[in-house]
């Protein structure tokens, strides 16, 4: 087919590459204008941008897509179908219409459910146990196409950046799917109920409110890894938490919230066997979060252990 793609962040780069991989047409690869990024600043091209120039394939990045000029470059490319995805910006009714096959869109949820700019995050945050990835036919509205190809896959234990990875992949492989056959897989409506919606992350969520239950804590650091990331202050400076457990077995301790505790220096119920690997634990507003791998300003990752070895004089106190 004649392709036109649409895609900015390392999410959309396995659907660009199996397009390539299967023999289709990309005439063009839209995505977000460079951004300033690193110590210097220095204007960024996006990965999409990145790889379809290793690619040989042309890159646009139109500030916008509701002039005029620009969606009659669009449709001048004469297009089949248009892939999106996450490209970022909205498609106005002329871009939408303008590809013979319409615009075909890979999203990493179960839709009807996380409709909007975050699926994967807001997926974690809410403690879903699955989520997954589909191909939509868009329209007008937010992420309200019918669906045409999903896949369903457990979140267990794996940050947004593992998840995001899995379902890029697996979203690739269903528009291939699609593309090789439209017709064998039909557009279907998607249902009225069980709509909820994915606003975009702020850096404002990223700071973890020990007087929260521990497992919405713990859905956080998973949610925000790698970006924007969950974080605590100790001190003043600035703590990265990258992997965290909720407990609630614990009972050596009835604090209020936000107490840096050295289990081993408390008095706790943990037997041998289940003791666990950190001795750092935090309280919360119900429970405790296990503080198991962190990262100071400019450092590497490293276990709470070597962290605190720093901040001695914090263990015992409260935190935040």
């Amino acid at each position: 087919m004649r392709i036109i793609f649409m895609g900015t962040p390392d999410f959309a780069v396995p659907t660009l590459d199996a397009l390539v991989a299967a023999g289709h047409n990309v005439v063009a690869a839209y995505s977000q204008p460079p951004r300033r990024a690193g110590r210097g600043k220095a204007l960024t091209p996006s990965p999409v941008q990145c790889r379809a120039e290793q690619l040989g394939i042309e890159g646009r990045t139109p500030v916008s897509l509701k002039d005029a000029a620009v969606q009659a470059e669009f449709a001048a490319l004469d297009a089949d179908v248009a892939v999106v995805a996450a490209y970022g910006l909205l498609l106005p009714r002329a871009v939408l219409d303008a590809p013979r096959l319409g615009c075909l869109n890979v999203h990493g949820s179960l839709l009807p459910r996380w409709r909007g700019a975050a699926p994967i995050q807001r997926a974690i945050l809410a403690g879903d146990a699955e989520t997954g990835v589909g191909i939509m036919q868009m329209e007008a509205g937010l992420d309200t196409g019918p669906v045409r190809l999903e896949q369903r896959t457990w979140i267990g234990v794996r940050t947004a950046g593992e998840l995001t990875e899995a379902l890029a992949e697996i979203g690739a492989e269903l528009m291939v799917k699609v593309l090789s056959d439209p017709d064998a897989y039909p557009p279907i409506a998607q249902s009225t109920e069980g709509v909820t919606y994915a606003p975009k992350i702020e850096k404002t969520e990223a700071r973890l409110d020990f007087t929260l239950p521990a497992i919405d804590l713990e859905r956080r650091v998973q949610a925000f890894a790698p970006a924007p990331g969950a974080f605590f202050e100790v001190k003043g400076e600035r703590i990265r938490l990258i992997r965290s457990k909720a407990i609630d077995r614990w009972s050596g301790f009835h604090e209020v919230p936000g107490l840096l505790i050295d289990l081993h220096d408390a008095k706790t119920s943990w037997g041998k066997s289940d003791r666990p690997r950190s001795t750092f634990v935090v309280s919360c507003g119900e429970g405790y979060l296990l503080l198991n791998v962190l990262q100071r300003p400019g450092k590497s990752a490293m276990r709470a252990e070597d962290v605190f070895r720093g901040f001695e004089s914090a263990i015992g106190q409260h935190i935040g």
